[in-house]
């Protein structure tokens, strides 16, 4: 039985445990008449048999399933003859990768070859391997449960159990975010490490050239190993600051209306549309950038006798900023809507206009909800990537005029880790190191966004 399979029967099984613990709880009380004399309710108790069947058997399971291919692997690494356990590292991989495929297709040679017995040999195993799967995990659960289950009685307190069982579990979550945080920050740390072993951290963040090619030979053509990232920064930031002009103004008065003059009918229609922007995969974003936007800006600029490069920070800038607006104006919204309505009835009834009342009532009241709303969307603009490959290009320009081609971090990391590359090369590592300096960009808006939150909130009874 497979590991898909086997997940549902494990998940059919508990919900027979459920009704059986159910039905323990309710005989152990003396019948359903007097169930109410029970400690807890007749479904903690239920749920309680479920979660002592499931949870042991779902771990068993994914432990066996970490174990299995090293173990099943071991086996069959002992049935080689020394000629073959003898092979480089890259060679028996191969020859073990040849194996695996073969029994996976069942196609294999029947010429009683050690490759064609090495392959019978790991379907048996793994025959082996289900089977035993099977038993110890269903084991396992029914065990577990049984173990449970007969400790029903009366005063047997179901729900503190429950509780604690599922209290662990959402520490336990919280723990493997944590953790994959840090995993995900550590790596990119080491290899960032690795990078300036190599290159001097002054390079990347005080450089103007960026040309990451490593020469693979003396004398090779076109190959520089220029890494000054300030191109990418200033190309970053360009394409951000336009982006904001658009987002920010439109996605605030957008909330500022739909909280404050719209009807309730008009506001149950248009949120929901306007959040629509916001569920549209950016690589839509960028074919309307690519095929409309740019080439609309290419044929405008020339008519009033601009110089317009095909691929244009503007128009990534502009619709980057259209994709944005959702982010700006619902966040927005909900943080004018979470102002307490006593405080606009107030300054009403004081005389002051509605104008003046969002001007200097609401807006100040909501300002951390519109300044986490706004760095928010900043934090998006410097992450997308889709609509800048499209629609700004591929080059390392130097510059601030919004109609030439530039390039983004984020581009140049999709770039440098395209293709087959080599993980202790200067010019992959680079891409770690722009990782990291991504990083540390957005963790430097979430504190500052956090100063301006705890700086200007208010308490309100």
């Amino acid at each position: 039985m497979n590991s898909a399979t086997l997940i549902i029967v494990v998940v059919v099984l508990s919900l027979l445990s459920y009704w059986l613990g159910m039905t323990r709880a309710v005989n152990a009380a003396g019948g359903p008449a007097k169930a109410k004399y029970l400690d807890s309710l007749p479904t903690q108790f239920g749920l309680l048999s479920a979660l002592y069947f499931g949870i042991p058997a779902l771990i068993c399971l994914t432990l066996w399933s970490i174990f299995e291919p090293s173990i099943i692997e071991m086996l069959l690494l002992n049935q080689f003859p020394e000629s073959v356990r003898q092979l480089g590292t890259d060679q028996l991989g191969l020859y073990l990768n040849d194996i695996r495929l073969m029994a996976k297709s069942g196609v294999y040679p029947m010429d009683g070859s050690h490759k064609s017995q090495a392959v019978k040999r790991l379907i048996s195993l793994n025959n082996t391997s289900a089977w035993l799967k099977t038993a110890l995990v269903l084991l396992v659960a029914v065990c577990s449960s049984a173990l449970v289950v007969r400790q029903f009685g009366i005063k047997y307190r179901a729900r503190q159990r429950t509780e604690r069982v599922v209290e662990f579990f959402l520490m336990l979550s919280s723990a493997i975010a944590i953790l994959t945080t840090l995993g995900i920050v550590m790596s990119v740390l080491f290899e960032s490490i690795a990078f300036f072993s190599k290159v001097s951290p002054l390079e990347l963040l005080f450089g103007t050239q960026w040309s990451p090619q490593i020469a693979m030979r003396e004398g090779q053509v076109g190959a520089s190993g220029a890494f000054g990232a300030v191109p990418l920064f200033v190309g970053t930031m360009l394409i951000t600051a336009i982006a904001m002009v658009i987002a920010v103004p439109v996605g605030l008065m957008t909330a500022i209306y739909l909280s404050n003059y719209a009807s309730e009918r008009f506001r149950h229609i248009a949120k929901p549309m306007l959040e629509l922007l916001a569920g549209v995969p950016t690589v839509v974003y960028g074919f309307f950038a690519a095929l409309t936007v740019a080439p609309f800006i290419r044929h405008l600029g020339n008519a009033i006798g601009l110089n317009v490069a095909a691929e244009s920070a503007l128009a990534a800038g502009l619709v980057m900023g259209v994709m944005i607006i959702p982010f700006v104006s619902s966040l927005s919204d909900d943080a004018l809507n979470a102002v307490p309505k006593s405080l606009k009835d107030g300054s009403l009834g004081l005389g002051a206009t509605l104008s003046e009342t969002i001007r200097l009532v609401l807006l100040p009241a909501a300002l951390p909800g519109v300044v986490g709303a706004i760095l928010l969307a900043i934090s998006r603009a410097i992450g997308e990537t889709m609509i800048v490959v499209m629609a700004a290009g591929l080059a390392a320009n130097l510059t601030i005029n919004p109609l030439d081609s530039v390039t983004t971090v984020t581009v140049q990391i999709v770039t440098l880790l395209t293709g087959d590359q080599e993980f202790d090369s200067p010019k992959t590592l680079a891409a770690f190191a722009l990782g990291m300096m991504l990083f540390v960009t957005t963790l430097a808006l979430n504190i500052f966004a956090l100063k301006v939150v705890r700086r200007y909130r208010e308490q309100y009874d």
